[in-house]
């Protein structure tokens, strides 16, 4: 009975010291462990110009039918007005610098076909704008965009799909500004715009794609953060 005793103690004792050990363990993980992120508020109603070092303007085109060139403009400006609220009300207009499509490794006579009066024509013809006029929300975050597209001399209807990621109204300390970002795609005919130059005659592949595919990343800054009431600086 002695004994039985005795290693029923010890059996106590050994379950209480893991239940402490890992209740210790738990409260050290948690000191470790940083706060969770507060959910940012939503950003103000305003107008927001682009955050150039947050974006990206890519174009895809078929080449001969054996890969996909991937290209993009290095300069463009964006000015949006936009209400979180009420995204129908969005509107957005793109400016691009045409000579600034980047062509890496790309033999000197492709690119002055490109940029010549063959295609792009960029003395002519130096800018290309997007405007958008009607905003449908599909989606909680995605909507599809109509607008213009002004490029090379002629002005055609273009639909973008896009979806909002989000936003916040500032960061104390950090940005000062609200901020949001979108993402979307769209593709047009190039022979459309009286670029027909080296596409591909019917039933082959041979030349370059007259479908191009437009994909874009973009974040915006907008108002600048509220102070709260009594703070000054």
């Amino acid at each position: 009975m002695k004994n039985n005793a005795i290693r029923t103690a010890r059996g106590l004792t050994a379950i209480c010291a893991v239940v402490l050990l890992s209740v210790a363990a738990g409260r050290a993980r948690a000191a470790e462990e940083p706060p969770p992120t507060p959910t940012p508020a939503p950003p103000p109603a305003g107008h927001y110009h682009l955050d150039k070092s947050h974006a990206s303007l890519q174009l895809r085109v078929s080449h001969l039918g054996f890969s996909t060139y991937t290209t993009r403009f290095s300069r463009f400006d964006a000015e949006l007005t936009f209400d979180p609220a009420r995204l129908t009300a969005a509107r957005v207009v793109t400016t691009i610098d045409a000579a600034s499509l980047e062509m890496d490794e790309a033999p000197t006579e492709c690119i002055d076909i490109v940029k010549g009066p063959q295609l792009l024509d960029t003395a002519k013809f130096p800018k290309i704008v997007f405007r958008s006029e009607r905003v449908r929300v599909t989606g909680e975050k995605s909507m599809e965009i109509s607008g213009t597209l002004d490029l090379h001399g002629v002005t055609r209807p273009i639909i973008l799909t896009a979806t909002y990621n989000g936003g916040y109204p500032g960061m104390p300390n950090m940005d000062p500004h609200a901020r949001v970002g979108f993402s979307a795609h769209g593709s047009f005919k190039r022979s459309d715009f009286g670029m027909a130059y080296g596409v591909p005659a019917p039933g082959t592949t041979m030349g370059v794609g007259d479908l191009i595919d437009i994909s874009i990343e973009a974040e915006f800054s907008g108002p600048a953060l509220a102070t709260p009431a009594g703070e000054t600086h």
